[in-house]
């Protein structure tokens, strides 16, 4: 690492706003003890509405972070109770009010679409109601139902196919009128204010995952190979001294390089340049792989020309029928 500075920090991964002001500080301070920070390092904190006192904003951004990530999911108080958020609308607007007087240099908002029983008025009100509070960044991402999740158990009945295209191509508009740029499937900003944490995860670059079922990946400089590591998952085997915090650690093996790189890749709007595929991966595509993406770009999936491949919009609709093809 010490070649390399720490270009971001993400704290997240559950309601790190729990943290005190001077932990989070403190965590930072101790970290730059062991590894070099970049002069302009993006530190991004999730906070969530209804865990996160007022003054704790300012606290935060005394301590070195730079970027709140705010959860509010949705600004309608049913749909916050079928996903079984803790907080109310007032709660998420208060948490916007107090990051945007905290003086930090950026926001993001998090919103959910095709909500249980959600109409396309009823997302596009709450893609109105984030837009209105002018956040430099806003995610906004589908419902996927996961294993292990209430919602997986006991499926809910949720929009179909054509709701779900309606409220993607008219928020897409009502985000693009307000100046918001697309640059990645559920990633919107404005200019010059992307998550530069989620363009390294994009443009399949290292990251270190620290903390309680954190996963990470790095690459061998010497032999090109990449090893992804997951941490213990548990929080009470995690703080168990005796116990090593690495879970498990594995190296991706070469047949699954191209699907790797291209489900990162292939989630941005830019141009993928050709030669990162070698560069990040140190292999060279297949005939197959080849094969695949001549029929992806006969399919009007993915665009090319001399130096750069690029997803269609109709391969943005359809990412994971392109995908498939390198599994």
């Amino acid at each position: 690492t010490g070649e390399r500075p720490v270009e971001t920090i993400f704290i997240g991964g559950g309601t790190p706003s729990l943290f005190s002001p001077e932990s989070i500080g403190h965590l930072l301070t101790e970290a730059q003890k062991h590894v070099p920070f970049a002069k302009d390092i993006e530190i991004t904190l999730e906070a969530n509405p209804g865990t996160i006192e007022a003054a704790r904003f300012e606290g935060y951004v005394a301590a070195g972070v730079n970027r709140f990530s705010i959860g509010i999911q949705s600004f309608q108080a049913r749909h916050l109770t079928a996903l079984g958020r803790i907080h109310d609308p007032a709660q998420a607007l208060f948490a916007i009010t107090q990051a945007k007087q905290s003086g930090v240099k950026s926001f993001n908002v998090d919103l959910m679409h095709g909500l249980p029983d959600q109409t396309l008025q009823n997302a596009l009100d709450d893609l109105s109601q984030a837009i209105n509070q002018q956040p430099k960044h806003l995610s906004w991402y589908q419902l996927t139902i996961e294993p292990n999740t209430p919602f997986y158990s006991r499926p809910p009945e949720l929009p179909d196919d054509d709701i779900l295209w309606d409220i993607q191509a008219e928020g897409h508009k009502l985000l693009a009128a307000s100046g918001y740029e697309q640059y990645e499937i559920s990633g919107y900003s404005k200019p010059g204010n992307q998550c530069r944490h989620n363009l390294n995860y994009w443009r399949f670059g290292d990251y270190i995952g620290i903390g309680c079922g954190a996963h990470g990946k790095l690459t061998n400089i010497e032999n090109r190979s990449i090893i992804r590591t997951v941490k213990v998952k548990h929080p009470r085997g995690y703080m168990t001294l005796n116990r090593p915090y690495l879970d498990h650690q594995n190296q991706v093996d070469e047949d699954d390089l191209a699907f790797e790189f291209f489900m990162n890749r292939f989630r941005l709007v830019e141009p993928c340049p050709q030669a990162d595929f070698a560069a990040l991966t140190g292999t060279s595509l297949t005939t197959p792989q080849q094969d695949a993406i001549e029929q992806a770009i006969s399919n009007g999936l993915l665009a090319e020309t001399a130096h750069n491949w690029q997803v269609t919009p109709m391969g943005r609709r359809y990412l994971n029928t392109l995908l498939s093809a390198f599994v």
